[in-house]
């Protein structure tokens, strides 16, 4: 099955983690026949400062088998970086795609993951972060509720009847890590508008809602119901496990991730074609070529962490351990 993969990558952080992921889908994944499209936001009105790549970053992403692909910033920018997966869409060549954020380490072969991308589903590796239900607000059934009517959705048939009424994995909830369809240009049309359009005319239920980080994660199950899609199948359990790592933060690799997934960043991080420039990532310098990777491992119980997140981060920023 061929697909494209997209990621963002831009100045600073995320092209040194594009650089990552497009040598660990080499690494991990040499029969992938499809195509590696690394989205690169241009100057505009929308950044004050110039996103783009160095081109040292755009030319080992090119030897590594990586497209970049431009792409103009008209609604979100600098004000809400998240917004760079939803723009970015519009510029994919209009085949099924796959959507991976860029702190995402290829540790398996995706390319043999059976996709159905005619049924778009999303990450589950999310924690209960959007809404917040204030103490003489709406319910989580009355905010997801309004969101559903407000877009002509049928909100009944989202829900998980596993799970107690009103309890917040009942309802469809993502981590925006990883999508998929079969046309960028259609979801990526209908992701933006709705986005939009919570963003500028939400309900009223959401008045006391914080939108952003959140904004992409508010609207991605939406967007994946109206196209007749849902929670992952059985079939998708490589992503988020033996195929896609997403780490999100070199330390939390470090804490909380497989023994499998270290040895793949460590290989890849050394390989001496790409460690000239990937030393330039302070976090990559001070995790992986100066050791401190394995003193964050040591802190923690893999088959016993902490059940937030939150905590593996307080011990790291304690231990010094946390960097970007």
């Amino acid at each position: 099955m061929s697909f494209s993969i997209l990621a963002v990558g831009q100045a600073g952080r995320l092209e040194h983690e594009a650089i990552l992921l497009a040598a660990s889908l080499r690494h991990s994944d040499p029969g992938f026949t499809g195509r590696l499209y690394i989205a690169e936001p241009q100057p505009g009105p929308m950044w004050p400062g110039d996103p783009r790549m160095s081109d040292g970053t755009k030319g080992v992403l090119q030897k590594l088998g990586a497209d970049i692909l431009p792409f103009q910033s008209r609604s979100f920018g600098a004000s809400y970086p998240h917004g760079n997966k939803i723009e970015a869409l519009a510029a994919l060549p209009d085949a099924p795609f796959v959507f991976l954020d860029t702190d995402t380490l290829i540790i398996g072969p995706l390319s043999k993951v059976p996709f159905d991308f005619a049924r778009p589903s999303a990450s589950m590796r999310r924690e209960n972060t959007w809404p917040r239900v204030e103490l003489y607000g709406p319910t989580l059934t009355q905010t997801w509720a309004a969101l559903y009517r407000h877009f002509g959705l049928d909100l009944e048939s989202s829900l998980d009847p596993s799970q107690p009424q009103d309890y917040w994995q009942r309802f469809l909830y993502f981590n925006a890590g990883w999508f998929f369809h079969e046309s960028p240009q259609a979801f990526g049309r209908r992701f933006l508008d709705w986005a939009c359009t919570i963003r500028d005319t939400p309900p009223p239920e959401l008045v006391c809602q914080e939108l952003y980080p959140w904004l992409d994660q508010i609207t991605l199950p939406l967007v994946i119901h109206s196209f007749g899609g849902g929670r992952p199948e059985p079939g998708l359990a490589p992503l988020d496990g033996s195929a896609t790592c997403h780490y999100r933060a070199l330390p939390l690799l470090y804490a909380q991730e497989s023994d499998h997934a270290v040895t793949v960043l460590e290989t890849v991080a050394r390989d001496k074609v790409l460690r000239p420039v990937l030393r330039d990532w302070k976090a990559m310098k001070q995790m992986v070529y100066l050791n401190q990777g394995r003193k964050a491992r040591d802190l923690f119980d893999r088959g016993r962490l902490p059940p937030r997140e939150q905590m593996i981060r307080n011990a790291l920023k304690r231990e010094g351990l946390w960097v970007r």
